[in-house]
């Protein structure tokens, strides 16, 4: 089989950091996959400290990984539960098509277009230098936009398919943010699953 690595997207000028690949699974995988994240995983609403107040993050997450595993952002620390057995199997095709052995992976669920994620870059110590970040999108597609750090006039943005994987690494937290703003247009979920490596 053909390494989704020889079927790149690179999303920045000149740059290799973000890469997309619109076919990581099949149709078929995607769906699968879907449907049993959306039906097994513990989905949680946990709160956020935002302009000096606290309210709930607009989505759910699962935090799941290696026994013990901890992350913590946006003054909220997660332990790590096992893994399911689907984010297993992704995990492996990771690790078979790119070397990577990723020992967490935080999963998203936007339930429909009024569930975003604002501003931000996924530069927390516990990922390290240079994170290597993969994210897979599944259900309904929604735009990721990133906005350079320096000049926030210099933008570019994605479509994100069901079935597709990102890759963010390099200098892509250290120079870009990134953000799925909400829409009127979405009314149906979606979930993303970013596979993270975590130091100790």
């Amino acid at each position: 089989m053909e390494s989704p690595k020889n079927k790149a997207i690179s999303i920045l000028r000149n740059n290799r950091d973000l890469l997309y690949y619109n076919n990581f699974l099949l149709d078929t995988e995607a769906n699968q996959f879907y449907q049993n994240l959306l039906a097994d995983l513990n989905w949680q609403q946990y709160p956020i400290r935002m302009f000096g107040k606290t309210m709930l993050q607009p989505r759910l997450i699962a935090w799941h990984g290696d026994q013990g595993i901890q992350y913590t952002y946006s003054q909220t620390t997660l332990i790590a539960e096992g893994w399911d057995d689907n984010l297993k199997q992704i995990q492996k095709k990771l690790r078979q098509n790119f070397q990577l052995n990723f020992n967490s992976v935080l999963a998203n669920l936007y339930r429909d277009g009024q569930d975003s994620m604002g501003w931000h870059s996924d530069n927390e110590k516990e990922l390290g230098k240079q994170p290597i970040i993969a994210s897979i999108s599944l259900g309904v597609a929604r735009t990721l936009q990133f906005r350079h750090k320096d000049n926030h006039k210099i933008k570019t943005s994605i479509v994100l398919e069901p079935g597709s994987l990102l890759l963010m690494q390099g200098n892509t937290q250290e120079d870009w943010q990134h953000q799925i703003a909400k829409t009127k247009k979405v009314t149906t979920p979606r979930i993303n699953l970013t596979f993270r490596i975590i130091h100790p």
